[in-house]
């Protein structure tokens, strides 16, 4: 039977969620503490600690042991209530990572992948889940929800990859529902770029942020749009995949689908990165080891620095006249490589370019972003779940 509004139960239950949340962001903290921020009695304070306690979603964790005062018992989320996986998928690799209820990384492991065939592919995500999971002491059957980051997006209307040619092995047509029947827990997979986007949200610039952009440069160029609070996917899962915007200084591709390749992609990929250093005579392996000696190189660097920030600019004009975000989160490590003096350049262009003057800033999220994007992703939901006392038998 559905909780009615104001019933004692759902007032509980309210309280209950406004404690852990504050225990999350906050704690460990005392009753005194929880109740002054909660504004609740004492009695009530410590009738919710008592729920919360028996229900072993917190624990206690030492005293105020030094402060001024008699000792106060302090309480912290137990973080051994749940877990949960997230996994980074590139044609070189998958990377996994389990963490616990409070967010704490416990076990992590990466899969190489180089080379691989389209086969084995459910295989390889168990054993890359399994490979975490053990390193943390756990097994599968501990995990509550996993969570998986690839290039492209499925297709909403036909659940098979899009926009990511080059990951073979993740187009078969049943790929989800096999992931699902091997992994069993509830599982979810999204865009990388956009599970970059979401660590911004949740422990990077963007908290405070309800329209924002994240433009990711790596080999590939991609963007996470989000909109009020929300990730834009559009209608295919193809929201922000910017590679294929057509932009001037570069010829217009056709057939991009088929071609895996469009303007913004050749104007500011890794592959054009490289020749433009070394047209700049500044040799480099990657893209990435590229802008970072072109920093350390006077002269023919700051030409490549600054012609790298007016390609950017001219892409990231496009997707401000379009979206008018707030900011623009840079990430990436093609882009963070430039650092400061990077996003100065690109700030200045695109003031030049564009009405709009969003906020731009690098990202917060320096390692691993999209593996910690898949972790904050399944700890939301997890804690959405097991944090709603209101749907759990009542606690005596």
């Amino acid at each position: 039977m559905a909780t009615t509004p104001g019933t004692p139960r759902l007032l509980r239950a309210m309280n209950d969620r406004a404690a852990l949340d504050l225990l999350l962001s906050q704690g460990p903290l005392s009753r005194t503490t929880l109740g002054h921020l909660t504004g609740l009695s004492k009695p009530t304070a410590s009738q919710l600690l008592a729920r919360l306690e028996a229900a072993n979603l917190v624990r206690a964790s030492g005293t105020t042991a030094g402060r001024p005062g008699p000792n106060a018992q302090l309480y912290e989320i137990n973080g051994n209530a749940a877990y949960v996986a997230g996994l980074d998928v590139t044609p070189a690799r998958i990377r996994s990572a389990i963490a616990d209820l409070t967010g704490k990384v416990v076990g992590s492991y990466e899969l190489p992948t180089p080379g691989r065939s389209a086969k084995g592919t459910v295989e390889r995500v168990v054993k890359a889940i399994e490979g975490a999971a053990g390193e943390a002491g756990l097994n599968r059957a501990n995990l509550h929800r996993v969570s998986i980051g690839t290039p492209g997006g499925f297709d909403p209307t036909t659940g098979r990859l899009r926009y990511a040619t080059h990951l073979p092995g993740w187009h078969a047509p049943h790929l989800l529902e096999e992931l699902a029947a091997a992994i069993v827990v509830p599982l979810e997979v999204e865009n990388d770029v956009n599970l970059a986007a979401v660590a911004e949200r949740q422990v990077g610039h963007a908290q405070e942020s309800e329209n924002f952009v994240l433009l990711w440069g790596e080999e590939g160029i991609g963007a996470a749009i989000v909109v009020n609070g929300r990730l834009h996917r559009g209608a295919t899962g193809g929201a922000g995949e910017v590679a294929f915007l057509p932009l001037p200084g570069t010829p217009l591709v056709r057939n991009v689908g088929r071609n895996n390749a469009g303007g913004f992609q050749e104007l500011a990929g890794g592959e054009p990165v490289l020749a433009l250093a070394r047209a700049h005579g500044i040799k480099a392996r990657t893209p990435e080891s590229a802008i970072a000696a072109a920093l350390a190189t006077p002269g023919a660097g700051d030409a490549v620095l600054s012609e790298f920030a007016h390609r950017l600019a001219v892409g990231l004009a496009a997707i401000v006249a379009v979206v008018d975000p707030e900011l623009i989160v840079l990430a990436g490590g093609v882009i963070t490589a430039g650092g400061e003096r990077l996003r100065g350049l690109v700030q200045d262009e695109l003031a030049d370019l564009a009405v709009p003057r969003p906020r731009l800033l690098m990202t917060a999220i320096h390692l691993d972003p999209v593996l910690s994007g898949a972790l904050q992703s399944a700890l939301s939901a997890t804690r959405d779940e097991i944090f709603d006392t209101a749907s759990s038998p009542p606690i005596s």
